[in-house]
């Protein structure tokens, strides 16, 4: 294979990362696609750029070309791209989990607001908050309400610190 070639498919693929880090995911695909054509399969640089294909391949929202092609890497003959592709095809085939809608948030398509609709301010409704107490007076609490059976660890504990320092002093002498 030509330097020339490999020259080209390197920087498909470095167009298609860049492509895939800025959300553009059918660009990604299209480069990343077309530097795997013209490479040699075999290759440690077509696992790289295989792998990375099918992350664009998922975020893309083409789950089963991903799978596809993840099948095929497990047979890679370069091991770090078997690790990967098997690791890949795990997550790609786990169970999608519906989350609560109050989970979500939703974005608006601003792309159909026109110029003159874009200058206007828009309301943004706060979410309801927990109110919060404000005191300026600290709060008292009755003494003999308080269970202190629990504290006798903390005598023990003190006990256990004193006799240590105490020891350590008369070690020190």
């Amino acid at each position: 294979m030509s330097t020339e070639i490999i020259e080209i498919a390197k920087s498909r693929y470095q167009a298609g990362k860049l492509a895939f880090e800025n959300g553009k995911y059918r660009e990604a695909v299209e480069n990343l696609e077309k530097a795997s054509a013209l490479l040699a399969r075999n290759t440690r640089l077509a696992g790289e750029v295989e792998i990375w294909l099918v992350t664009a391949y998922e975020a893309a929202e083409r789950t089963e070309d991903a799978i596809a092609l993840c099948q095929q890497l497990r047979r890679h003959p370069h091991q770090e791209t078997k690790k990967q592709a098997r690791q890949l095809i795990h997550i790609l085939q786990a169970p999608k989990l519906k989350r609560p809608k109050e989970w979500m948030t939703e974005i608006p398509d601003l792309g159909a607001i026109s110029d003159n609709d874009s200058k206007r301010l828009v309301a943004v409704k706060p979410k309801k908050s927990i109110p919060r107490q404000k005191s300026a007076e600290p709060e008292y609490v009755d003494l003999s309400t308080v269970n202190t059976r629990d504290n006798s660890f903390i005598w023990v504990a003190l006990i256990a610190v004193g006799l240590t320092i105490s020891y350590l002093v008369w070690l020190s002498f």
